[in-house]
C-alpha cells in the first residue's frame, strides 16, 4: 500500500499493511477534486469506499461501495443488505451515472455549494444558533430537546422552509437537532431567506 504524506495519520495502515475504507456519504460530489471525496482531498490512499445516490447526486435512492474486485465479490456474497434487497430500478441507476458524470466537471457549481455553505454557517452562528463543526454542506443546528426540534421544523415550515427534526433514536438522547443541507441549486437569496426564517423562528420560540 502507498504510503499517504499528506494525511500522516494513515502511517499505521501503511506500516501494517491495513484496509482503509471511508464512508462518503457526505462528501461524495462535492469533497476533493472533481468531487471525488475524502480520499482525493486528503490525498488519502484509500481502498474501499461507501457511499450514496442521494445528498450531491441528486437525491435519488441506493447506494455503492466501490474497491478491489476480490472485496466486491466478497460482499456480493456475504451483505446481507445487498443479497435481501431489490436491485435499484434501471432509471435510478442510469440516472445516477449521469449525475456522476456531471459531478465530474461541476467545479464551478462545487464552488457555489462551498460559498452557500460558508454564508449560511456564518449567518446562523451570528443569529446565536448552536451549530456543529465542520466545513461540509451539511450543517447540523444543535437543540438538544426533541420538542424543541420539533417546535423549530414547525415555525419554519409556516415561514417557507421545509426541515426535520431529528431526535433519538436516530441521534443520541440529548443532541435533537435539525439538520440542513445546501444545495448549488440555491440563490444567494434564497439562503439568506433561510437565515432570516431561522433567526425569526428561533426568536420566537426563546431558542435564541
Amino acid at each position: 500500500m502507498a504510503t499517504s504524506p499528506n494525511w500522516p495519520k494513515f502511517a499505521l495502515a501503511d506500516k501494517y499493511d491495513a484496509i482503509i475504507a471511508v464512508d462518503d456519504c457526505h462528501a461524495t460530489g462535492h469533497l476533493g477534486p472533481k468531487g471525488r471525496g475524502t480520499g482525493a482531498l486528503t490525498g488519502a490512499n484509500v481502498d474501499i469506499i461507501t457511499g450514496t445516490f442521494g445528498k450531491t447526486l441528486g437525491g435519488a435512492m441506493g447506494g455503492f461501495i466501490a474497491g478491489p474486485q476480490q472485496a466486491i465479490d466478497l460482499l456480493r456474497q456475504r451483505a446481507r443488505p445487498y443479497l435481501f434487497s431489490n436491485a435499484l430500478a434501471p432509471a435510478v441507476a442510469a440516472g445516477s451515472l449521469k449525475a456522476l458524470e456531471l459531478a465530474d466537471k461541476a467545479d464551478d457549481l462545487r464552488a457555489t455549494l462551498m460559498a452557500h455553505t460558508r454564508r449560511f454557517r456564518a449567518g446562523l452562528a451570528e443569529a446565536g444558533f448552536d451549530l456543529l463543526n465542520g466545513e461540509t454542506p451539511v450543517i447540523p443546528v444543535m437543540l438538544g430537546e426533541a420538542s424543541k426540534a420539533q417546535e423549530l421544523a414547525a415555525a419554519l415550515d409556516k415561514r417557507g422552509v421545509y426541515v426535520a427534526g431529528f431526535f433519538f433514536p436516530v441521534v443520541p438522547k440529548g443532541k435533537a437537532r435539525i439538520r440542513t443541507q445546501m444545495s448549488a441549486a440555491l440563490s444567494r437569496d434564497d439562503v439568506d431567506f433561510a437565515i432570516g426564517a431561522f433567526a425569526e423562528a428561533g426568536r420566537e420560540l426563546g431558542i435564541i
